[in-house]
């Protein structure tokens, strides 16, 4: 695989800048800077639209070993801004591989930077919250102009107020087919579900096909007359990226969604607009919760999970509406993880169940809103 030689470095908006080298696309990029402590899942984190406008920085120090294939991909593009990781790995050792980590960036445009200390950057993050950033490369460290990557990383897009759902959702609805790798329910689908498309990873509807869906994508500024259209035996509120609140587009359909018996559930970003749509409030976190490896409670089992994560902004608990139960909490923080409604089919998680990176214990919440559907179903063919 091709060596990186080019010199690079990472400025913050708060003016400290990390030296380093290129690896990947020669240029620049800004974003907001978030650190991410999943030990693997580098191309499935990097393809996860939930991460437009950010620069993911892994703290996990050996990086790239595993390489890259076309089936690891989560969406169709890699939507993170830019990579900080501490080391490449220069040997790839996997038989799926088709591609270096290296090559993988260099051909998806997507600038990153190595050989930094990526526990001093998270240190630096932890302490002073999420900044926006940018990564400069150039032949040398010394060509590099420093106060330009500052004013550059200033001028990166803050993603408090920013509607990045309808930028990366899809143009026209689709019909998703595929499933999990391990999968081999042959049985034909039961239940028809319509999934609104805020930035939607794979694997959600890998698994909603696994569990017996026929699934339809539609784009996020769908309307209730088209979800209706589908005549759906529930509504999945997809993951994504940015501030939920000026999606008001998409708290408009949920408030109409609300007023039919339909099951709902709500994943990620598709939590917070729920949220929202029923009353409470959101609020964009310090430095937000990124990872494979976050304890979350079960609040009617008592029983904790270790969750994938990825989301900044999160339900605030002050003045939520009487009608939303909390079932689950962070144990890093004892922010909102899980909501359902009372008396009604309607559930949200603000972790990611169908992990991809991560481990499968959340997996059993899809399990409630499949209880609902049959039900739905049995009582309306």
């Amino acid at each position: 695989m091709q060596t990186p030689s080019t010199a690079a470095i990472l400025a913050l908006e708060d003016g400290l800048i990390f030296e380093g080298i290129s690896i990947g696309y020669q240029g620049s990029t800004c974003g907001e800077v978030v650190f991410n402590t999943a030990i693997t899942g580098y191309q499935e984190i990097l393809s996860d639209p939930s991460y437009a406008e950010q620069i993911v920085t892994l703290t996990y120090p050996h990086i790239g070993n595993t390489g890259t294939n076309e089936e690891d991909n989560e969406s169709g593009q890699v939507y993170a801004k830019g990579l900080v990781i501490r080391d490449l790995s220069m040997v790839v050792s996997n038989w799926r591989s088709t591609s270096s980590l290296y090559h993988y960036l260099e051909s998806q445009k997507i600038v990153g930077i190595a050989d930094i200390d990526t526990r001093e950057l998270t240190h630096h993050l932890r302490k002073h919250g999420a900044q926006r950033g940018a990564i400069v490369t150039g032949a040398t460290l010394a060509s590099i102009d420093r106060d330009a990557a500052v004013t550059l990383a200033k001028n990166a897009r803050d993603l408090k107020g920013l509607d990045l759902a309808q930028e990366v959702t899809c143009k026209t609805p689709y019909r998703f087919e595929e499933k999990t790798w391990d999968c081999n329910i042959p049985a034909a689908a039961i239940f028809k579900v319509v999934v609104l498309d805020y930035g939607v990873k794979r694997n959600i509807l890998r698994i909603l096909v696994d569990l017996g869906c026929e699934v339809h994508v539609l784009p996020a500024k769908s309307t209730i007359t088209d979800v209706m259209s589908y005549k759906p035996d529930g509504v999945v509120l997809s993951n994504g990226p940015g501030d939920p609140a000026p999606c008001d587009y998409a708290i408009q359909l949920i408030q109409d969604l609300l007023k039919t018996p339909i099951p709902i559930y709500g994943i990620c970003l598709g939590h917070q607009l729920l949220g929202l749509a029923v009353g409470a409030k959101t609020y964009k976190m310090p430095f937000g919760h990124h990872g494979a490896n976050h304890p979350v409670m079960d609040l009617d089992t008592q029983k904790v999970w270790t969750t994938s994560q990825n989301h900044g902004f999160a339900i605030e608990e002050a003045g939520m509406p009487a009608e939303m139960v909390v079932t689950h909490r962070s144990l890093f923080d004892q922010s909102i993880q899980g909501v359902r409604l009372k008396d009604r089919p309607v559930y949200a998680f603000q972790g990611h169940p169908e992990a991809s990176p991560g481990p499968h214990d959340a997996m059993i919440l899809f399990q409630p809103f499949i209880d609902a559907m049959k039900s739905y179903h049995a009582k309306t063919h």
